[in-house]
């Protein structure tokens, strides 16, 4: 599994497997999306906003419920069906 050392130098182009972010702890997981990813869009309600980010080879969910204020779920995942949810508010008009 990858290291993720706070005296290690890291880019965007040092990439961890799915399989290596699913079993990382949770300040792990924290630490790789704040550092090594891209954040793309969210959705949600009242209840829960879900913020999505794309590490260079997955694509990972933060689930955050802000009347608690805190991260309930981090999610990983490379099936593009997933990705659906988000394209309700893409806006193709303005498009010629």
């Amino acid at each position: 599994m990858a290291s993720f050392s706070p005296n290690e130098v890291r880019t965007k182009y040092d990439m961890i497997s799915i399989d290596d972010f699913k079993i990382a702890s949770f300040k792990q997981k924290c630490e790789h999306i704040t550092t090594q990813t891209t954040y793309i869009s969210s959705r949600g309600d009242d209840q829960k906003k879900i913020y999505l980010y794309h590490s260079g080879k997955f694509f990972i969910e933060v689930y955050y419920a802000p009347f608690l204020k805190r991260v309930l779920i981090i999610q990983a995942f490379n099936d593009v069906d997933n990705l659906l949810p988000y394209t309700e508010s893409v806006s193709l008009e303005d498009l010629e």
